[in-house]
């Protein structure tokens, strides 16, 4: 790479991030309209300081804009999922079952927060936990802000090894790291450390959240048993079968937590009437609506039941994958450079979409046989099916800008080399002190590209070459990377702007990223230290 990396140039690379916090952060601007500023800022950087020409702007302008489809399906069928339970006032009753089955409320926010959404990023990801895990802590009283805040954080852990261990194999193929190789069970051995104390961190947090100190000295030993299967499993199962080090352990801990409310500590019912993240008024609103008095806790979760066995026979069931997955659509683009020689490769398939086997299409098949089911039964009232699409597509309209220039601007900053330079300007400065912020450059990488799978992509090989160069532990550094990636994940605003969207409440991304920054950022920031430890003691 022939970019200079000076500090002038390593700022004009942070100029557009730097903003685009600022704006969301510190002047609550929504993502929709932010987006659209930090774009124009990266592509004036590009032109200005990059040497970018048009043609490499128009190509990764229409990388993006492709990239972005997926995730816009994603937010429209969660949002379809959701309309449909909420006609059919499903939510109602999940609410009251769910206290029926868990009295202890901590149980229940940690069931649909943190569980439920470590089971669905076990075997979907693309942001589906955030997109469905909103609607259903709304639903049982969680006030809308926390219900996007509590599963971007339940979900992050298993950004590693859930889909189906998507980016973890991302990173073993672009650091070089041989399948069953000695340094790639070392890595593994890393990435799942670091993931188990995040797990422990997410479980104490979303604690701490529901009732400060009280509620930490209640939740601590389900969360320390959780975690124990949850991290725990998938460290051990790292070792033996990466691809479904995470999907097991959550579905263990899935049912654990149902044995662990009846433990004696857990059985009786048991609420903190002032905790900062219920919304106790619209109980309050609700008690005239207790759903359907037909239908039953089981029937409720239906379509949510089916999203999950559609998705595990898809992916898991070889031959089923295999035969849908022959439908693939994709775009060729051509060889494009910087004035700076920074080369961005020809493309004959650009990140191909795989329809039968995409998340949107679990959850769009779920949704039609939801309204199916409920509609039977009576419970979808006269022009629901109406309400329902129409409704849909009113709440996913809006978030598509921000989606849409959030992942432009990502594409640009790698197309012409701000995200290399951001990355090679740190290790440079820095020497091996770099370790410390070795996870950081994996939480940067998924900030901007919403995918940890992506930030391994476009920075695993630098962290070989770069920890090779000042005498780290590679293992360990890799182990930071994709960790970095999967905290990464629960400030993404591309991953917020799916959880804000489905809670109604798009425009407060900001809001919730103030919350989530601090603990991902020093959490992260520990991380590096381990690692820094490493190389010197």
């Amino acid at each position: 790479m022939n970019v200079p990396t000076n500090l002038f140039m390593w700022f004009m690379a942070c100029l557009p991030i730097i903003v685009l916090l600022l704006l969301l952060i510190k002047f609550q601007w929504g993502a929709t309209e932010a987006a659209p500023i930090g774009l124009i800022i990266t592509i004036i950087t590009g032109i200005a300081f990059y040497k970018a020409d048009l043609r490499l702007l128009a190509s990764e302008s229409a990388k993006g804009i492709w990239s972005a489809l997926p995730i816009l399906l994603i937010v429209w069928t969660a949002i379809l999922l959701y309309q449909v339970a909420d006609e059919a006032k499903a939510f109602l009753v999940i609410r009251n079952g769910m206290r029926k089955l868990l009295p202890n409320e901590l149980l229940v926010v940690l069931a649909l927060g943190w569980i439920l959404e470590s089971f669905l990023q076990g075997i979907t990801g693309f942001g589906v936990p955030v997109a469905v895990g909103a609607p259903l802590l709304i639903g049982i009283g969680v006030a809308p802000m926390w219900a996007v805040i509590l599963p971007l954080l339940g979900q992050s852990w298993g950004n590693t090894y859930g889909t189906l261990a998507a980016a973890w194999d991302s990173l073993a193929s672009s650091a070089g790291l041989a399948a069953g190789s000695p340094e790639y069970f070392a890595t593994a051995l890393w990435s799942a450390a670091f993931l188990w104390f995040w797990d422990v961190v997410t479980g104490l947090i979303m604690c701490w959240f529901y009732g400060r100190g009280r509620a930490i000295k209640k939740g601590l030993p389900a969360v320390l048993i959780l975690a124990v299967i949850q991290g725990g499993g998938e460290l051990a199962l790292s070792q033996v079968n990466t691809t479904l080090s995470c999907f097991i352990p959550s579905c263990i801990s899935l049912v654990a937590l149902f044995l662990i409310g009846r433990m004696k500590m857990y059985r009786d019912e048991w609420r903190l009437e002032d905790s900062p993240i219920m919304n106790r008024q619209a109980e309050t609103g609700d008690t005239e609506e207790e759903g359907p008095a037909d239908m039953s806790l089981l029937q409720a979760f239906v379509p949510y039941i089916l999203l999950t066995v559609l998705t595990i026979v898809v992916l898991v069931v070889k031959p089923v994958n295999e035969f849908l997955g022959q439908v693939s659509i994709g775009f060729s683009f051509p060889e494009t450079s910087t004035g700076y020689g920074f080369v961005n490769k020809a493309e004959e398939c650009f990140s191909p979409l795989v329809p039968f086997t995409h998340a949107s299409m679990f959850l769009f098949l779920s949704s039609i046989a939801g309204l199916v089911y409920y509609g039977s039964h009576g419970w979808i009232r006269t022009g629901g099916t109406k309400r329902v699409f129409a409704k849909s597509v009113a709440m996913t309209m809006p978030s598509g800008i921000a989606v849409i220039g959030l992942v432009i601007m990502s594409k640009i900053m790698g197309g012409t080399g701000q995200t290399a330079v951001l990355a090679d300007g740190i290790s440079r400065v820095l020497g091996k002190a770099y370790a410390v912020l070795a996870p950081v450059v994996g939480l940067i990488g998924t900030f901007m590209t919403g995918s940890n799978m992506s930030s391994n992509i476009l920075f695993g090989e630098f962290q070989v070459t770069t920890a090779k160069l000042l005498g780290l532990n590679q293992a360990a550094v890799l182990g930071a990377q994709t960790t970095g990636g999967a905290i990464g994940a629960a400030i993404s605003p591309s991953k917020i702007i799916l959880g804000t969207t489905t809670a109604g409440i798009l425009g407060n991304e900001g809001q919730v990223l103030k919350k989530i920054m601090p603990i991902a950022l020093g959490t992260t920031l520990l991380i590096g230290i381990v690692v820094f430890l490493t190389a010197v003691l």
